[in-house]
């Protein structure tokens, strides 16, 4: 037997499998073997198609740094520091800059949360606030029609600054650069009307050129985003690459780095384990089932998938939820999005089509019946599940995914 850890919430879990059936466990590139390692220092002192931070700002200019929320993975306590000597370096004082929460529609979150990302001593000294829909002005519009509606706090400021990490995406190809802006301190109608381009098949993780990453794009330029920070990190959640500058083309730097570490080429198996990398990738079901979209690559058509996510935030997201109670059967959910698109049922309607190719399972802290209405077999017993699919196929193939928020297999 091979034990494996399986990141889980804030600690771990363990799960034997046969020698003779594991196949594969899927992990990123050592980051010694990418043939990249920049520093944030090397960084922020080596923007990219972009004067330095310190030179773009002058003394008294007001500057909005947005940052991620807490469903993010995103190192922003060891980033902002050094954002921050950038911006002092100019000549900018604490009381010009004010650090903004990029929530887009998610949850407000608690003082003690916003802390632990910003680090305590940045959130007493600096102004602290959370992206808020009611408080956006529009602005113009995309060529593909979406509304530019950007918070007041980023458009009223003089310089706009987004820290993110870059990582892949299921329908925006990968996070950071532009996400900052939309959906991160837009109003719903914008963020909706971007993320109706999902339903495109070249909105899809790995992919930079899709729909959606372009309208988040020029949505950004129009909103007068300056500079960004960007970095790519590794399963321990340390950076092994920073990019700074313009948010296109530093963004694009992160981007080659995160494919050489994490795409991953397999021969599809019988059976997938995936851990979604534990929190805040398994914050909850929706933040989790990122992860079930990146296994899909590695199962056979027709074989098992079991995902490993606390979910101690639950469901997510309360359209998600809902879509999940009302439907009778996966066939239901994916006519209901066919004929009409409704954010936070898109979940739905993945896991809903990801069911009819395979056989879904969830080992997590939700009720049996969530995780039944949401097209899983709930799991008790981690190791008692695997062990029942063996036996009734003793000469399965196995692949484990202990990060599967952060890999993509092709």
């Amino acid at each position: 037997m091979t034990i494996i850890e399986l990141p889980y919430g804030k600690g771990r879990t363990e799960l034997d499998i046969p020698a003779a059936n594991l196949d594969m466990i899927i992990l990123p590139v050592s980051e010694d073997k990418s043939g990249n390692k920049v520093s944030l220092k090397y960084a922020l002192e080596n923007p990219v198609s972009s004067k330095r931070l310190s030179g773009i700002v002058h003394p008294g200019s007001s500057v909005a740094v947005v940052v991620s929320d807490t469903t993010r993975p995103v190192p922003t306590s060891k980033i902002i520091p050094s954002v921050l000597d950038e911006l002092y370096l100019g000549g900018v004082k604490d009381t010009d800059i004010t650090i903004i929460f990029a929530l887009g529609l998610h949850r407000q979150q608690t003082d003690d949360e916003m802390k632990g990302l910003v680090g305590e001593d940045v959130f007493s000294r600096i102004r602290c606030i959370q992206h808020d829909t009611a408080r956006c002005r529009h602005i113009g519009e995309t060529s593909r029609g979406t509304p530019v509606e950007v918070m007041d706090a980023v458009l009223d400021s003089d310089i706009v600054v987004g820290i993110g990490n870059v990582e892949f995406h299921y329908y925006a190809g990968y996070s950071g650069g532009a996400k900052c802006i939309l959906p991160g301190v837009s109003s719903h109608d914008s963020v909706i009307a971007n993320h109706k381009m999902m339903i495109d098949e070249r909105a899809s993780s790995g992919i930079i050129d899709g729909p959606v990453r372009q309208d988040m794009e020029e949505a950004a330029a129009i909103a007068g985003l300056d500079f960004i920070v960007n970095v790519v990190i590794d399963s321990k959640k340390e950076i092994v690459y920073a990019a700074a500058g313009n948010f296109i083309d530093a963004h694009r730097r992160c981007v080659e780095v995160a494919d050489a570490l994490f795409k991953v080429s397999v021969e599809p198996a019988d059976v997938v384990v995936v851990s979604s990398g534990g929190y805040p990738k398994d914050i909850n079901l929706y933040q989790a089932t990122k992860a079930l979209d990146n296994s899909k690559s590695a199962a056979k058509k027709g074989g098992s998938i079991i995902m490993v996510a606390e979910c101690s935030d639950c469901i997510g997201n309360a359209v998600y939820e809902r879509w999940n109670a009302e439907a009778k059967d996966p066939d239901d959910v994916i006519r209901k999005f066919d004929a009409c698109f409704e954010f936070g049922g898109h979940k739905a309607a993945l896991t809903a089509k990801m069911a009819k190719d395979y056989d879904l399972y969830l080992f997590s802290s939700l009720s049996c019946s969530d995780a039944e209405e949401a097209f899983f077999t709930h799991v008790e017993d981690l190791q008692e599940t695997l062990d029942r699919i063996l036996e009734k196929n003793p000469r399965a193939r196995v692949h484990v995914m202990p990060y599967g928020g952060m890999v993509l297999p092709m």
